[in-house]
């Protein structure tokens, strides 16, 4: 028999049964992570993100399995690509909010979600599932979304019932490359000039480029790798959510699973003038962030994509995912690969009209993926 609970907070769990959940060492949904994520959005309230993490657990106390679960009340920060839902929900008369989503604030990054403690397997993950379902019913939630999931969980949340939803982006997948030149080795000619132009322009700009790990990183350095990413948000007109402390925390809990990629300028070695933030488990590095305080061609690829490559490459790590949308990357030898989402829409009426409207974007995302495929700078295909 398992008890289901709620948490109200990702930090309401003590480390050590965290620890015992099957997360892969996947960061984003780490307590560190998730914990430190939830201090910024929910001290910020019109951001949206109520904690409500599903928890299971035995007759003896010992926790099963947990659901991270947030309950939303507007689209921002979770990717669900759902902006026109509402309009069909307002059409039947009911509306799309609140909604439940599984998932990381503003992470789009494919990873475990049915987190499972212990020799649970198979039965726990139904049972977590079976429960976020009756929670949506129960609360009244038009919707539980589960999103950026990976495929042995799309599997079974499919069999569930819940509705699947394909995207694509652009990962880098390591085909057992010796080092950089090996890769670039593999593209076409022309590409392959190109890219090493862009590389050449940022050394011939004075920059050097430098990893950092969590650990690594000074509390100045990370004042202004914080202005670097808050940059980028206000060039672009969107809003930084996460603060310089949140950034602390995460490094120093982390250690080595943060990476960041700085570029330092000879005329100031002691801070970068830009820099790219991620995130690596085992098997591969994950982008999020980046931002600059000066003007370089070339110095965002080098940042966010060739020195992460390179960095793959040299700790045998199997792939890249360098985050969300960005068909530029193609030229650098991302490839499109599907993305899974499951949705489990409380109204049948609704339920079947976004059964069809996804029926019919399946075959879109399909021949998308195709066609930015015939698009990659490589001599051969794989």
């Amino acid at each position: 028999m398992l008890d289901a609970t709620l948490l109200t907070s990702a930090l309401d769990l003590d480390e050590a049964d965290w620890q015992g959940l099957a997360t892969a060492g996947d960061p984003f949904v780490s307590r560190a992570f998730l914990g430190a994520a939830e201090q910024c959005v929910t001290a910020r309230g019109p951001l949206g993100w109520k904690p409500m993490h599903l928890v299971l657990r035995a007759d003896e106390g010992r926790i099963a399995g947990l659901l991270p679960m947030y309950e939303r009340h507007h689209w921002y920060g979770d990717f669900a690509m759902d902006y026109s839902w509402g309009a069909a929900w307002q059409q039947a008369g009911l509306s799309y909010f609140p909604k439940f989503v599984t998932g990381v604030p503003f992470t789009p990054s494919p990873g475990p979600r049915l987190l499972v403690a212990g020799n649970g397997g198979s039965e726990v993950a139904a049972a977590l599932i079976a429960a976020a379902r009756d929670l949506t019913v129960a609360s009244g939630a038009s919707n539980w979304q589960c999103l950026y999931v990976r495929e042995p969980e799309r599997a079974m949340l499919e069999a569930a019932g819940l509705l699947v939803r394909r995207g694509v982006q652009f990962h880098w997948l390591n085909r057992g490359y010796r080092d950089f030149t090996d890769f670039l080795g593999t593209f076409t000619a022309e590409k392959r000039k190109k890219l090493k132009r862009e590389r050449r322009a940022v050394a011939d700009a004075g920059l050097r480029v430098e990893v950092l790990h969590g650990d690594e990183i000074e509390d100045a350095q990370w004042s202004v790798i914080h202005r670097h990413y808050q940059c980028t948000f206000e060039r672009l007109g969107g809003y930084a959510v996460f603060t310089a402390d949140f950034f602390r925390s995460v490094g120093a809990a982390l250690g080595r699973q943060m990476v960041v990629f700085c570029a330092f300028d000879r005329a100031r070695p002691e801070q970068p003038v830009a820099s790219a933030i991620c995130y690596r488990d085992a098997a591969a590095l994950y982008g999020r962030h980046w931002g600059t305080e000066i003007d370089c061609p070339g110095l965002h690829f080098e940042l966010c994509y060739h020195a992460g490559i390179e960095y793959a490459i040299g700790h045998g790590l199997q792939r890249f995912e360098p985050g969300a949308q960005g068909e530029h990357k193609l030229a650098r030898g991302f490839e499109p690969v599907p993305t899974w989402s499951a949705f489990w829409i409380a109204d049948p009426r609704l339920r079947d009209a976004v059964a069809r409207y996804l029926a019919r974007e399946e075959g879109a995302m399909l021949d998308y993926q195709t066609a930015m495929a015939g698009h990659l700078p490589y001599r051969m295909s794989f």
